[in-house]
């Protein structure tokens, strides 16, 4: 779809209000410091930090260990189901006022469980946010399974295990955590046994590690998602194979900021992405730490790039078509997305 040019200003309005996929979201960084301290009180747990205000001047990072270390800490205060209910429901009701239609949602269990929580008090607590957010909100989700890779592969094994009474209620499962030093192909056997369950697979790579893990990702996991990637525009080899084959790449613009992956937003390669034809998204990884949900990814992106409204067409557009809807959901939200376009002024 052809979308003419529009005033400048009249840009960060039609970012705000077009309809959206989301489909990078860590729902555990999605914990704002506030409900943190809620669910602390609830659970008769103490924080490191005396307040709100001190805990938010501890979210400056220099690496995505970094902020790992912090992240963690912060998933203590979750412990009974309705914590997780809270968790998932205050993103999603973020996610509706910014017009994403659909969520895909990241979780882990292997965070939780050691922290003696069982798995399906975790499962059950976002499924039950997830079902909510359709019938109050008109916002589609599902959820995502991630393994943690700095962990070893029989613990993936484990999880992927004690997940399976609940496969009804993912769609599928992705690989998170510590990048650098934990290569896909440590996953392979665990993704080639989640595929048989017919979960659909993703994959963080090419966020701080080499473009080598994205190759790894495709061939040793087949995942038909990248999660980051913003690595592979060093490789001329693997941008062509991502154009080719149509490989989604899910970009966090805000996250590789404060990760330092880039030192300023106008020096981001989105914009670079969609001019080679990659299926490029906009998401937010984990905005309670990195300033922003995706309205704020996409308006302060594209001030820094000086992206246009067809750039805005084509990342939502992708974002349903990068989706693991049917493909009639798919299109039934495509065409909502153009009849947006079409009637904007």
């Amino acid at each position: 779809m052809n979308i003419p040019p529009i005033a400048p200003d009249r840009l960060p309005e039609l970012l705000r209000c077009m309809p959206k996929a989301e489909l990078h979201i860590h729902i555990e960084g999605s914990l704002e410091p506030e409900l943190m301290f809620a669910l602390a009180k609830r659970n008769g747990l103490v924080l490191p930090y005396p307040d709100v205000a001190t805990l938010k001047q501890a979210y400056v990072f220099d690496s995505l260990q970094d902020f790992l270390n912090i992240y963690h800490a912060g998933t203590q205060v979750l412990r009974c189901e309705q914590d997780f209910y809270d968790m998932a429901w205050a993103y999603l009701q973020r996610a509706a006022a910014d017009q994403v239609v659909h969520a895909e949602i990241f979780f882990d269990t292997q965070t939780h469980t050691g922290h003696g929580v069982e798995e399906s008090v975790v499962i059950q607590g976002l499924h039950r946010a997830c079902v909510d957010a359709q019938s109050q909100l008109g916002l589609s989700a599902s959820l995502i399974l991630c393994f943690l890779r700095h962990l070893s592969e029989a613990e993936a094994f484990d999880a992927l295990e004690q997940a399976v009474p609940h496969l009804d209620k993912l769609v599928g499962v992705g690989l998170a955590s510590s990048e650098v030093g934990h290569p896909p192909e440590k996953f392979a056997r665990v993704f080639a046994k989640a595929r048989s369950l017919g979960l659909r697979l993703v994959a963080h790579a090419g966020e701080e590690g080499p473009p080598a893990y994205i190759w790894s990702a495709l061939d040793a996991l087949k995942v038909e998602r990248i999660d980051h990637g913003v690595q592979a525009l060093k490789d001329p080899a693997l941008m062509a194979r991502l154009v080719r084959q149509g490989v989604a790449l899910t970009v966090c613009p805000l996250s590789n900021l404060k990760l330092r992956v880039f030192n300023k937003l106008a020096e981001h390669n989105l914009g670079q992405m969609l001019d080679a034809g990659i299926v490029a998204t906009v998401n937010s990884d984990d905005p309670a730490y990195f300033g922003g949900y995706i309205n704020a990814n996409f308006t302060q992106t594209f001030a820094a790039l000086g992206l246009s409204a067809q750039h805005a067409y084509q990342l939502a557009h992708n974002s349903f078509e990068a989706s693991f809807m049917d493909a009639s959901v798919k299109q039934a939200y495509q065409d909502r997305l153009n009849g947006f376009f079409e009637t904007f002024e």
